[in-house]
């Protein structure tokens, strides 16, 4: 069995986007409930010049983890020469929501033994240092199952 075998990853992305991701997505999300509140009340109003600049400076920041991203050619800054309608901000800021859960999904996910995982290229690495510590550079073996007390521990995030 080789290590593509037992595991498949398909999306991998790095430790700084992974950090930039949580950092800015818990402030986006707020940010994202007030923006959805004052809609509620001014739908038309148009944004002020301070609040767009906040809210730019967020979605800059998860512009440059979701970059290559499929959905990020959907993805820009308010306008801040022609400030935005509130309700127009909304639009925007949930094409962001709906790009961050996409990049969720596709780098967060369950790892066999080793539970949920942001697979990064450093836990890919570490994996296959693991797999080969285990079952040796020979894929073809049949190796058992259990954990081996050479196996390196994977710090979960």
């Amino acid at each position: 069995m080789a290590f593509e075998d037992e595991y498949d990853f398909p999306h991998i992305t790095t430790h700084e986007k992974v950090d930039e991701y949580k950092a800015s997505h818990d402030v986006f999300a707020s940010l994202l409930r007030e923006v959805k509140e004052l809609s509620k009340k001014k739908p038309d109003a148009s944004m002020s010049a301070g609040k767009v600049k906040i809210v730019n400076r967020v979605l800059q920041n998860l512009l440059t983890v979701l970059e290559r991203q499929p959905d990020a050619k959907y993805l820009e800054i308010l306008d801040d020469d022609e400030l935005p309608q509130v309700s127009d901000a909304v639009l925007v800021m949930v094409q962001f929501e709906s790009a961050l859960d996409s990049f969720k999904s596709r780098h967060y996910r369950n790892v066999s033994r080793y539970g949920h995982q942001w697979i990064t290229e450093d836990l890919v690495a570490q994996l296959r240092g693991n797999y080969e510590a285990i079952y040796g550079n020979d894929n073809d073996d049949e190796g058992d199952d259990e954990q081996s007390d050479t196996e390196v521990a994977v710090t979960r995030s």
